[in-house]
């Protein structure tokens, strides 16, 4: 079999690179509008039936209360009573008058089937839903529509949205004399920060649940291995440690937090936290920890359990050192139960460390091989 020239197939396989970037990018960028424009049209729906239903308050709310019950039966994750919140709220603040061009284009081809109006939204609403999450917090209209006509046409990722937001882009703009330079300014630090692939485009918690998917992956290969063997070592400690979730997810407004690993306690009856920083331990791991605690502790402990239990583990340069997060518990004798039936944290350390050497040694030999 004769292969084909050097040069030849350089170009080939430059060109099928390409169009398979492309396409994902395209994907990509096409689930998150369609998903935007979904939600549009809940939110619409959800705003008409409570103006065509009672006049009582709690009526709007009894509605979706209920659809989040039976919508999260039906398609999973994603249709909670605080995002069917934040839809309405969404068709309020993109009223159907500033996208009736879209929506009068798509009637006059005669196509009104729920198929082909959401595709004509889709038009209308070409950012993540995770951006439209983050414009939602802009009080002012001028301000959010500046920043949506920016993010479009400057091809802004959430993060670099949140970035200009936080920073009042949009204030700092309208006062400036000079606001070009202040645009072109935005423009240079946007593109300094690294565009979003399709991979991280897809795994957003928000896409994940759009298309009810498991949300199961690290930032890394090596957090990932570290999590699956830590996973092991605990299981191996005796019958009290039982497997709950890997990777757990968990909401605050509109950001998304992990925890890397939850386990329930047997003789303890509460739930472990674990939560793996690869770098050095911190005051603000704490603070998170803290945060993870006082949220499992309201919404993930059931009647009749002890209060969640945290545990940091964080590596650096070699060394390991693992910290018991025991603030906001219920009693000192609580926590002194909990320091003497959970494992050493030594023992903890010296396996994390174990460990990271392992993973490593496997990574160097597969190089060299």
């Amino acid at each position: 079999m004769s292969t084909p020239d050097q040069s030849d197939y350089t170009l080939v396989h430059t060109e099928l690179v390409a169009l398979v970037e492309s396409a994902r990018q395209v994907a990509a960028r096409r689930v998150n509008a369609l998903m935007s424009a979904v939600y549009w049209e809940i939110g619409r729906r959800i705003v008409e039936t409570e103006q065509g239903g009672s006049e009582r308050p709690t009526y709007g709310e009894g509605l979706i209360e209920r659809l989040a019950v039976d919508l999260g039966t039906r398609f999973g994750r994603g249709f909670s009573a605080t995002n069917l919140r934040q839809m309405r709220a969404f068709h309020l603040a993109w009223p159907p008058e500033r996208i009736q061009q879209t929506l009068s284009a798509e009637s006059s081809r005669g196509h009104n089937d729920p198929a082909s109006r959401v595709s004509a939204l889709a038009e209308a609403f070409p950012l993540p839903w995770s951006s439209y999450v983050r414009l939602l917090r802009v009080s002012s209209d001028a301000a959010r529509a500046f920043y949506e006509y920016e993010a479009i046409h400057g091809g802004w990722s959430v993060r670099q949205l949140r970035r200009q937001i936080d920073s009042q882009f949009y204030e700092r703009a309208a006062l400036s004399h000079d606001k070009v330079k202040v645009l072109e300014g935005a423009k240079d630090a946007t593109t300094k920060l690294t565009p979003l692939t399709p991979e991280e485009a897809i795994r957003d918690p928000y896409v994940l649940e759009f298309l009810d998917l498991k949300d199961e992956y690290s930032e890394s290969d090596l957090e990932a291995a570290l999590i699956e063997r830590l996973t092991d070592f605990l299981l191996e400690l005796g019958d009290d440690f039982a497997f709950v979730g890997r990777q757990r997810r968990l909401r605050l407004d509109d950001n998304w937090f992990r925890v890397d690993l939850v386990f329930f306690h047997r003789r303890l009856r509460c739930l472990v936290l674990i939560d793996l920083k690869v770098g050095r331990f911190s005051y603000a791991d704490a603070g998170q920890m803290h945060m993870y605690l006082n949220y499992a502790r309201e919404h993930w402990v059931k009647e009749g359990e002890n209060p969640p239990v945290g545990v940091i583990l964080a590596a650096s340069k070699g060394d390991a050192e693992a910290h018991y997060a025991l603030e906001g518990l219920n009693n000192t004798i609580l926590a002194r139960e909990y320091r003497t039936t959970l494992p050493d944290e030594q023992v903890l350390a010296d396996e994390l460390a174990r460990a990271r050497k392992a993973i490593e040694r496997r990574k160097d030999d597969a190089e060299e091989s």
